[in-house]
């Protein structure tokens, strides 16, 4: 058998190229010369797409939050003045503007006058301590700071000395963003800059991903677009947060297909499941704790979800069980992306893959290119693990603070260690660096996790090695069970050992109500082994 690697054309069928038109309503000619106009004066970013959105339709609503509802038009003048106001402080184009808020109309309204002002955003984490907040914003140079009043006193104690915007809440002396608006006249265009999106920091302090010179992504953009179904004037329930790439980038499909977003402002699972249900929304962008969450809601059963067309989820593994137990719930609309914010878009799952292959992360997305390799560097055939190496015109050149990611033979490394199955289906085994070493066998955590979270029991889980005198390390388990549930850690053992090697049975089983995660759902493994 040859070896798959899978590689994706960057050509499209005619007929496909016009579906995708259809849905996405490019085939409006008045729509297309808005969108060329907006593009000329600002170039391919988001101040250009929501210009044409503005065009086009003005009075369709662009964003729901907790405050009330903005039009396209409203956001277009607002993000104009805004963008006025900016530059009036002194900013100038290339400087950077932080942006620490919660998920409502001021980030997007903020994002968008940054690119009409030219300036590049540092979309910073809501769960930054002050140390981290200040070794970020020194390091990625943040001129001004957007941010909301619940976060004022982490600015503070951070050491940050710049000007302070406050986009929500209590602006505690500071100005606010419509203090900042002016009204001036027609902004001179300023060269597209890149925003620094930041890794998630799972293992120390985040780091800048800088995109400088690179192309738009616009192929492997379009090729996620193809397979998940959008369609122009859809209502996008966001409770991902805004600063993290999967929520950025589904605010931005929203706007890029005029559609209107409802941004839940931090994410529980009544808030999220009230806004579906609210907005008759058609759309749900999660990570994947956020649909545990959820599936494990009290009220779920009594739930209209029936308008949801799509439920896109990235960020972190889906599990097996959590894929099927979401669709046996709310039908075939879960839509699963395997990527990251330094290599971009890889594979896609559709709601077909689920089902016939659980745990999947789909197959190769038009635009890009995924390989299994070994450690020499050599292509593997299906059904052997290697390290998941990815190319596309969406990576990023580097880290801010310096370095960038491997590259074996021209494609840049995920860290992640997977296999292709026979019908090029995509399986990521673990993180490399997760690999726990037990008595010399190799075990991953996420193939133990799977198999807990299938328990009626238990609601989230993690596995992880800790020190062992005689094996060098042993396995560990910490487990959340669902309300009123009883187990205890003898059950959970034999559980694993009726379907796992003896070596993959965790010696240690701890019970907790919560396990620790950043912002964005993932995993802190490291708070776990402390």
């Amino acid at each position: 058998m040859p070896a798959p690697m899978r590689e994706t054309s960057t050509a499209m069928a005619l007929t496909d190229r016009v579906e995708l038109a259809r849905r996405l309503g490019w085939t409006d000619p008045l729509q297309i010369a808005a969108s060329g106009a907006a593009f000329a004066r600002w170039g391919p970013t988001v101040a250009g797409i929501s210009a044409a959105a503005a065009v086009r339709h003005s009075k369709r609503v662009a964003v729901v939050d907790h405050r009330g509802s903005t039009t396209y038009g409203a956001l277009d003048r607002e993000s104009t003045r805004l963008a006025h106001g900016l530059r009036s402080l002194g900013l100038r184009t290339g400087d950077h503007l932080g942006i620490l808020c919660f998920n409502h109309g001021g980030f997007a309204e903020a994002t968008i006058a940054a690119a009409k002002a030219g300036l590049a955003v540092v979309y910073l984490n809501t769960g930054f301590a002050p140390r981290q907040l200040g070794e970020v914003v020194e390091r990625e140079r943040v001129s001004a700071l957007v941010c909301d009043g619940d976060f004022l006193e982490t600015v503070e104690a951070s050491g940050y000395e710049g000007p302070v915007i406050v986009a929500d809440g209590d602006s505690g002396g500071h100005r606010s963003l419509a203090d900042v608006r002016i009204d001036g006249g027609r902004l001179r265009p300023s060269r597209p800059v890149n925003p620094v999106l930041l890794t998630s920091g799972t293992t120390g302090t985040p780091k800048g991903a800088r995109r400088e010179g690179r192309p738009t992504g616009l192929a492997s953009a379009i090729g996620l677009l193809e397979r998940i179904p959008y369609e122009t004037g859809d209502v996008s329930v966001i409770p991902t947060p805004l600063f993290h790439a999967w929520g950025l980038a589904q605010w931005m499909i929203a706007v890029t297909t005029a559609s209107t977003a409802v941004l839940v402002r931090r994410f529980t699972p009544d808030a999220t499941l009230d806004a579906v249900e609210a907005n008759r929304a058609t759309v749900l962008a999660v990570v994947p704790i956020m649909l545990q969450r959820m599936l494990s809601s009290e009220d779920l059963a009594e739930r209209d979800l029936s308008a949801l067309r799509i439920v896109a989820s990235s960020g972190s593994a889906l599990p097996a069980q959590v894929a099927t137990d979401w669709m046996d719930r709310s039908g075939e609309n879960l839509y699963n992306m395997y990527g990251s914010t330094e290599v971009g878009q890889a594979t896609l799952a559709t709601p077909g893959d689920l089902r016939a292959a659980p745990g999947t992360a789909g197959r190769v997305v038009r635009g890009s290119t995924v390989r299994i390799v070994d450690s020499a560097g050599s292509a593997l055939t299906a059904g052997e693990d290697g390290l998941i190496v990815v190319g596309n015109d969406a990576q990023f050149t580097g880290y801010t603070g310096g370095g960038t990611k491997e590259t074996v033979a021209g494609l840049m490394s995920s860290g992640d260690v997977g296999h292709f199955d026979d019908d090029g289906r995509l399986f990521v085994t673990g993180r490399a660096d997760d690999m726990i070493v037990s008595g010399g066998e190799n075990v991953f955590p996420r193939e133990v996790e799977d198999l807990l979270l299938a328990c009626d029991e238990i609601a989230d889980a993690a596995v992880y090695g800790v020190a062992d005198d005689d094996f060098g390390q042993r396995l560990a388990a910490t487990v959340v069970l669902r309300p009123g549930a009883v187990a205890d850690a003898d059950a959970i053992r034999a559980v694993i050992a009726g379907d796992l090697a003896r070596h993959k049975v965790p010696r240690d089983i701890a019970f907790v109500d919560e396990l620790p995660r950043n912002a964005t759902g993932k995993l802190l493994r490291a708070k776990l082994t402390d």
